[in-house]
């Protein structure tokens, strides 16, 4: 069982941002803004799976977890309301969000199947989130010279992925999950989250006219396949997932709970689990 905390972020996102927003870096805002679009349709999925999860268990096996559960929620509805605030600017500046029809419509599609599925498509993609999210801090030049409410924004959601790393894991065990569909869901989830970004930065790209340059495709190569990118550099923590033995609780998130502790004055607590 993990605390958590559910914070409201002190950034004000009523004043506009620019479309290359991240460091002047066509490639990165374009990526990032494709992440962005993807997270209030995916969160709602997140809260709504982990709920139905928690639901599901044997009356005994409730306790230990609602809590935990709760905190997830907060931090989740934290997360989907400040992104929504972040896409709305991007809608105002032409950028289409496909990505989110298309999730919407994918989620609708599989409602129907077995709660232990949907906890295990929401564990798997929230490992995806807290192994980018280290990675970020260990690559700050990811957000080198980003508009400061932005780098705090993400920074802020970062730590708290890394912090809330195990809980659908956690319900998905109690559920009696099995292995083989909790790995069949993190290679589904993986091709999922990697074709629905690629779509949608493509897509941010050609609305900002730089999808052919040059400069483009150099800083995509760098941010994702240089050696220690986000991808390449990732591919050990994704494999760990695959152990018999993973909990997510092997990672280290100790540069998270820094990052926390060391930007109080960029938050408010809202709330905690105890």
């Amino acid at each position: 069982m993990t605390d958590l905390v559910v914070r409201r972020l002190l950034i004000d996102l009523a004043e506009p941002i620019p479309a290359r927003w991240n460091g002047g870096d066509a490639f990165r805002s374009a990526f990032f803004n494709a992440l962005s679009m993807s997270f209030p349709v995916g969160e709602q999925y997140f809260m709504d799976s982990v709920r139905a999860g928690l639901k599901a268990l044997p009356d005994e096996k409730k306790p230990a977890l609602a809590a935990e559960v709760q905190g997830f929620v907060g931090q989740e509805a934290t997360h989907r309301r400040i992104h929504a605030l972040f896409n709305g600017h991007l809608e105002k500046l032409g950028f289409n969000n496909v990505l989110e029809q298309r999730a919407a419509k994918r989620i609708r599609d599989n409602a129907h199947l077995d709660v232990r599925l949907h906890v295990a498509a929401t564990a798997a993609t929230e490992h995806l989130t807290a192994m980018f999210a280290d990675w970020m801090f260990r690559h700050p030049e990811a957000l080198h010279g980003a508009e400061p409410r932005l780098q705090t924004l993400w920074m802020w959601h970062a730590s708290e992925e890394a912090e809330h790393c195990s809980t659908a894991f956690d319900v998905y065990r109690a559920l009696d999950g099995s292995e083989q569909w909790r790995l069949r869901l993190l290679h589904y989830i993986t091709w999922t989250f990697a074709a629905d970004i690629t779509r949608q930065t493509v897509r941010n790209l050609w609305h900002d006219g730089s999808l052919f340059q040059w400069s483009t495709w150099k800083s995509a190569f760098t941010l994702l396949f240089a050696k220690d990118g986000m991808v390449r550099g990732n591919v050990a923590a994704w494999r760990a997932y695959k152990a018999p033995t993973f909990h997510p609780r092997q990672q280290d998130i100790s540069m998270s709970l820094q990052w926390l502790q060391d930007n109080r004055e960029r938050y408010t607590v809202v709330g905690q689990t105890a």
